[in-house]
Protein backbone atom coordinates (compact mmCIF):
# COMPACT_ATOMS: atom_id res chain seq x y z
CA UNK A 1 0.00 0.00 0.00
CA UNK A 2 1.66 3.11 -0.61
CA UNK A 3 1.71 6.07 1.24
CA UNK A 4 -1.01 8.50 0.87
CA UNK A 5 -3.48 5.42 0.71
CA UNK A 6 -2.07 3.92 4.33
CA UNK A 7 -2.83 7.62 5.68
CA UNK A 8 -6.38 8.00 4.41
CA UNK A 9 -6.93 4.40 5.53
CA UNK A 10 -6.24 5.91 8.97
CA UNK A 11 -8.08 8.65 9.14
CA UNK A 12 -10.95 6.84 7.69
CA UNK A 13 -10.59 4.42 10.24
CA UNK A 14 -11.09 7.30 12.87
CA UNK A 15 -14.31 8.81 10.88
CA UNK A 16 -16.02 4.99 11.03
CA UNK A 17 -14.79 4.61 14.47
CA UNK A 18 -13.41 1.54 13.96
CA UNK A 19 -10.41 1.79 16.08
CA UNK A 20 -9.92 -1.63 16.28
CA UNK A 21 -8.83 -1.91 12.98
CA UNK A 22 -6.46 0.96 12.49
CA UNK A 23 -3.22 0.44 10.47
CA UNK A 24 -1.08 0.34 13.20
CA UNK A 25 2.26 -1.86 13.67
CA UNK A 26 2.24 -4.15 17.10
CA UNK A 27 5.62 -1.68 18.46
CA UNK A 28 3.29 1.48 17.03
CA UNK A 29 4.22 4.16 19.46
CA UNK A 30 2.70 7.30 19.43
CA UNK A 31 3.98 10.58 20.82
CA UNK A 32 1.08 13.43 21.73
CA UNK A 33 1.64 16.51 24.31
CA UNK A 34 0.29 14.03 27.06
CA UNK A 35 2.31 11.31 26.96
CA UNK A 36 3.93 8.69 24.46
CA UNK A 37 1.91 5.41 24.40
CA UNK A 38 4.05 2.38 23.53
CA UNK A 39 2.33 -0.76 21.75
CA UNK A 40 -0.19 -1.18 19.73
CA UNK A 41 -2.97 -3.10 22.58
CA UNK A 42 -1.79 0.11 25.04
CA UNK A 43 -3.09 2.38 22.26
CA UNK A 44 -5.98 0.54 21.81
CA UNK A 45 -6.82 0.04 25.30
CA UNK A 46 -6.68 3.67 25.85
CA UNK A 47 -8.88 4.27 23.18
CA UNK A 48 -11.24 1.69 24.77
CA UNK A 49 -10.85 3.31 27.75
CA UNK A 50 -11.58 7.09 26.55
CA UNK A 51 -14.12 6.61 23.62
CA UNK A 52 -16.21 9.96 24.25
CA UNK A 53 -12.61 11.50 23.67
CA UNK A 54 -11.16 9.64 20.70
CA UNK A 55 -14.42 9.04 18.55
CA UNK A 56 -16.95 10.93 16.85
CA UNK A 57 -15.25 13.72 14.53
CA UNK A 58 -14.76 14.68 11.45
CA UNK A 59 -11.41 15.78 9.86
CA UNK A 60 -10.46 18.55 7.50
CA UNK A 61 -7.17 18.23 6.19
CA UNK A 62 -5.23 21.37 5.64
CA UNK A 63 -1.92 20.07 4.27
CA UNK A 64 -0.21 16.88 3.42
CA UNK A 65 3.42 16.13 2.62
CA UNK A 66 4.58 12.60 1.71
CA UNK A 67 7.65 10.33 1.58
CA UNK A 68 8.24 6.85 0.99
CA UNK A 69 8.24 5.75 4.40
CA UNK A 70 7.02 8.68 5.93
CA UNK A 71 4.03 11.48 5.90
CA UNK A 72 2.62 14.83 7.66
CA UNK A 73 -0.65 16.00 7.97
CA UNK A 74 -1.69 18.92 8.90
CA UNK A 75 -5.40 19.11 10.29
CA UNK A 76 -8.17 20.12 12.19
CA UNK A 77 -10.09 16.84 14.21
CA UNK A 78 -14.04 18.59 14.67
CA UNK A 79 -15.77 17.07 17.08
CA UNK A 80 -19.29 18.82 17.98
CA UNK A 81 -18.39 22.13 18.86
CA UNK A 82 -14.48 21.05 19.70
CA UNK A 83 -12.32 21.77 17.28
CA UNK A 84 -8.07 20.83 17.51
CA UNK A 85 -5.61 21.93 15.07
CA UNK A 86 -2.83 19.37 14.48
CA UNK A 87 -0.03 18.44 12.79
CA UNK A 88 1.45 14.92 12.73
CA UNK A 89 4.16 13.00 11.16
CA UNK A 90 3.38 9.01 10.21
CA UNK A 91 6.62 6.74 10.19
CA UNK A 92 6.02 3.59 7.93
CA UNK A 93 7.09 0.19 8.04
CA UNK A 94 6.03 -2.74 6.22
CA UNK A 95 2.94 -1.19 5.16
CA UNK A 96 1.79 -0.08 8.96
CA UNK A 97 1.92 3.05 10.97
CA UNK A 98 4.86 2.24 13.39
CA UNK A 99 5.03 5.64 15.05
CA UNK A 100 3.22 8.92 15.37
CA UNK A 101 4.47 12.27 16.56
CA UNK A 102 1.70 14.74 17.37
CA UNK A 103 1.66 18.23 17.32
CA UNK A 104 -1.24 20.20 19.10
CA UNK A 105 -1.95 22.55 22.00
CA UNK A 106 -3.56 21.03 24.85
CA UNK A 107 -4.88 23.92 27.05
CA UNK A 108 -4.25 28.23 27.97
CA UNK A 109 -0.94 29.62 27.63
CA UNK A 110 0.66 30.22 31.37
CA UNK A 111 0.74 33.97 32.36
CA UNK A 112 4.10 33.97 32.02
CA UNK A 113 4.37 32.78 28.42
CA UNK A 114 2.35 35.45 27.24
CA UNK A 115 3.62 37.46 25.07
CA UNK A 116 3.26 41.21 25.38
CA UNK A 117 1.38 43.38 22.83
CA UNK A 118 3.67 46.40 22.05
CA UNK A 119 0.74 47.72 19.42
Amino acid sequence: MDVPKLIKKWFDKWQDGDFLELPISENFTHTSPFATIEGKEQYINLVKENKDKFLGYRFDILDEIYDQNKACVRYTAIQGDFTLEVSEWYYIKDNLIEKIIAYYHIGEIREERKLKNSM
